[in-house]
């Protein structure tokens, strides 16, 4: 299943958690965080934070995630932070906005 990459798709999973590969290793990641979506005439953009342990750090890249209903997406995460709560991985969308 392709994976619908937007912000009301990700608003529906808000508090869900998705799951990162690497490897032979799985490390499971909440969505926390999902910014206002902005829309102008010709983009749009937005952005999502994850949560994880802090048992491992990623760093920043390209990873793949999987989520049971969204299905399987590669997104570029970059860590913006760390508390007694977990490191926190940011996504960022900036795309161009299609005439319809």
């Amino acid at each position: 299943m392709a994976a619908r990459l937007e912000h009301e798709e990700f608003a529906k999973h808000l508090h869900e958690r998705f799951r990162i590969r690497l490897n032979e290793q799985t490390i499971e990641a909440e969505l926390t965080e999902i910014s206002e979506h902005l829309v102008s005439p010709r983009q749009e953009r937005f952005s999502i934070v994850f949560r994880t342990s802090n048992e491992m750090l990623l760093e920043q890249g390209q990873r793949p995630f999987e989520h049971d209903q969204m299905g399987n997406f590669e997104l570029f995460v970059v860590p913006i932070g760390r508390d007694e709560d977990g490191t926190y991985y940011e996504a960022v969308f900036n795309r161009l906005v299609k005439k319809k």
